[in-house]
């Protein structure tokens, strides 16, 4: 089953941690929208068509800052070019925009799982990462997604900020699950090179938190999180029983998608018809709005299977479900080597592997996990 995802790039500000694509100027919306429908059209009839679609993932930038009618727009003509069987639809939305009638006109068009971009109700720390919203904005929108009868929804957190103490990650923990969230995104700080926060380190006016204290809270979310039955399933995502993301999930395990909109992946791999291939949209607003489909490609990379297991390799392992050998073998063509299960057999001993078929990670093993798996795909 195949997904689509839609990026839609306006932003009322930059944060400071960002560095995906969006464009702060709003001016363009309409006619992005417009042009949004007409890359969607020209899908019409084409071999993607063919493949059911399972999840809708609408991210950003910021959705929000579209109207409810220009998002329904979107989502019907989706409908009505792809063979939409959806389990999913996910909407990203930032705590500034929503209202109790705007969730509830989201609801009636099929929004389905909101994502809420909290990541923090401490006010010093709202203001380093430059959100939007502030501490009251994000405190009323967990209000409304809970009385306007969200099916699912998800809220983001991030974590291991520059001078952030154990007592204020406590407050924000402690503040979220009030409101008791059927699904929590909780990031580690990643300071990456084109962002404000790239630049402050750059010139040394930023000192990251030490890794140590890094990890400490790492261990107080995983913790406080599984204390209200809210579990790890993946590095960076913790849901009650049966309220994982779908859409997401499709990405670690190699199903096809579709991105639409400036910017966008995707990757279409269907075995025995097609090889492997993910393309790449231009990230510039301006292309977009005036290109086809053709033109606004930036890259196009056929892959191989063993490009394919690598990041197989890679995304199962930071799930708790890990990888089966089974899967490696029969859909990737990979065996492991003899330096490859040496390697595990050790890990395993020590307790950061928890078992070597499906391979899975200890709790002590993802904390590291990004570590261990360069040093498994590297032993080749």
């Amino acid at each position: 089953m195949a997904g689509i995802y839609i990026h839609i790039p306006f932003c009322k500000q930059a944060c400071s941690y960002c560095d995906f694509y969006f464009i702060t100027s709003l001016e363009y919306r309409e006619q992005f929208v417009t042009r949004l429908l007409k890359e969607i059209r020209s899908y019409r009839g084409s071999k993607f068509t063919d493949e059911p679609v399972e999840t809708i993932y609408l991210g950003g930038g910021t959705p929000s800052v579209l109207s409810a009618d220009q998002l329904h727009q979107i989502l019907e003509e989706v409908r009505d070019t792809f063979d939409v069987r959806v389990k999913e639809v996910t909407m990203e939305m930032n705590p500034d925009n929503v209202s109790a009638e705007y969730l509830n006109a989201l609801l009636e068009i099929g929004v389905d799982r909101a994502s809420m971009g909290v990541q923090s109700f401490d006010p010093d720390l709202l203001e380093f990462m430059h959100r939007a919203h502030d501490r009251d904005e994000a405190l009323e929108c967990l209000r409304l997604l809970s009385e306007t009868g969200f099916p699912t929804y998800s809220v983001d957190l991030i974590y291991g900020n520059p001078g952030q103490s154990t007592d204020c990650l406590k407050q924000d923990l402690d503040e979220l699950l009030a409101f008791d969230p059927p699904h929590v995104s909780a990031y580690s700080l990643t300071i990456e090179t084109d962002t404000r926060l790239g630049k402050q380190y750059e010139l040394g006016r930023l000192d990251p938190l030490p890794d140590e204290k890094v990890a400490r809270h790492f261990e107080m979310v995983v913790d406080r999180l599984a204390e209200q039955g809210i579990q790890q399933y993946e590095v960076s995502n913790y849901s009650k029983p049966g309220q994982q993301a779908v859409h997401n999930a499709g990405y670690w395990s190699h199903k096809p998608y579709i991105g639409l909109g400036p910017s966008a992946h995707s990757f279409w791999w269907k075995k025995g018809k097609d090889a492997p291939v993910r393309w790449y949209t231009k990230q510039d607003i301006k292309t977009y709005l005036s290109g086809d489909r053709r033109q606004l490609i930036e890259e196009t990379e056929q892959l191989t299977r063993r490009q394919l297991a690598d990041e197989r390799i890679m995304m199962g392992l930071r799930t708790r479900k890990g990888i089966a050998v089974d899967e490696l073998s029969s859909r990737y063509g990979y065996d492991l080597n003899q330096r490859q299960q040496s390697y595990l057999d050790q890990k395993k001993q020590e307790g950061i592997v928890k078992r070597l078929d499906p391979i899975q990670l200890t709790f002590e093993g993802l904390k590291i996990a990004d570590a261990l798996i360069l040093d498994l795909v590297s032993m080749q």
